[in-house]
């Protein structure tokens, strides 16, 4: 009687695209270790991820609005899952791993900061070695979760974690899926939040944009995983067609503009910085502040960087709390007081 993984491989073998990566043919991890007699290793790793400490605290980190006091505002875990939605639509219709595809998606933006982009941007400024999410979300796999153990994930899950951007150059088609899901789902769940907070009218879309993308968030979404099918379909790359890139790409220039760096915003950041700023420095003067998770990996790490672990895992909410308690005074209680 053939194990459950077995028929998974043989299911793969039989119905996957000659372009997929195929469980049975994954890397391996940096360590080695018993494998799992019903789970593939992708489907392990994405199981890790789910259990890890990191990824329960993006339900707490933002996106784009600091600490909203609306229910409804994307956080890092709502963002988090529509990447692994249409990452896995995507491979889906193109008939490669899902479950790579969706292990990718789930560790992503694990190493986040909080702020949003904000908070990217500012640690990038106070770190000596400079800060990048996607780096810092394969050193929490690779070593800050489970107490510096690190997740020991395959290389193919490790490489689509820290390729996702734009920029990068994943080396299988699944990182590629969660590259470009990860850049549909950012823009429409952004410019639904924008819509939401007031700062924009969908009305403030060009007409040039909508045309092809669409009106609503779930048009341009179809419109986007559409393109993706039609152009791959059967290719060994996975990407939009031009006129869908090219107005995707002019609707995120629209979105910096007019969300990511707009007068509140920027207002908003400078507050933040004030705070990571100030916390920076106090850690680094201060490093045996720091929890002993952390304090353990300066001999090896240095302050910097162990200082930006420390900052980069924050939640919105435990950032200012962090703050307030090393900055606020406290008020005094009188005890005789009427």
């Amino acid at each position: 009687m053939h194990s459950l993984k077995e028929r998974t491989y043989k299911i793969e073998e039989a119905f996957l695209s000659p372009f997929a990566c195929k469980s049975k043919d994954t890397r391996g991890r940096q360590l080695e270790e018993q494998p799992c007699e019903m789970r593939t290793d992708f489907q392990r790793d994405r199981d890790r991820i789910i259990y890890c400490k990191a990824f329960r605290r993006l339900k707490n980190k933002t996106q784009v609005f600091f600490s909203p006091e609306g229910d409804h505002y994307v956080t890092r875990l709502t963002h988090t899952l529509d990447v692994a939605q249409i990452a896995r639509s995507i491979a889906r219709t193109l008939s490669l791993n899902e479950d790579l595809c969706e292990a990718i998606a789930l560790g992503h933006d694990l190493g986040h900061t909080p702020f949003g982009h904000s908070g990217e941007r500012i640690l990038a400024k106070l770190s000596p070695a400079g800060f990048k999410h996607n780096v810092q979300s394969l050193r929490v796999v690779d070593i800050l979760e489970k107490d510096g153990k690190g997740l020991n994930l395959t290389y193919e899950v490790r490489d689509g974690i820290l390729n996702h951007r734009k920029s990068d150059n994943p080396a299988t088609l699944e990182g590629q899926c969660v590259s470009v899901a990860d850049r549909i789902a950012y823009i429409n769940h952004d410019l639904d939040d924008a819509v939401r907070a007031g700062i924009l009218k969908l009305e403030d879309i060009p007409e040039s944009i909508r045309a092809v993308l669409g009106e609503t968030s779930r048009e341009r979404i179809n419109t986007a995983i559409s393109s993706v099918y039609r152009t791959s379909y059967s290719k060994n790359f996975v990407k939009m067609d031009k006129l869908v890139e090219d107005a995707s790409e002019k609707l995120r220039a629209f979105m910096f503009e007019n969300v990511y760096f707009s007068e509140s915003a920027r207002g908003e950041e400078e507050k933040a910085e004030r705070m990571l700023t100030a916390m920076f420095g106090y850690f680094m003067e201060k490093p045996e502040a720091l929890p002993e998770t952390y304090v353990n990996l300066i001999d090896k790490y240095g302050k910097e960087q162990v200082v930006c672990d420390y900052l980069s895992s924050m939640t919105d909410r435990y950032a200012v709390y962090t703050f307030n308690k090393l900055f606020v005074p406290k008020g005094w209680t009188f005890q005789n007081e009427q």
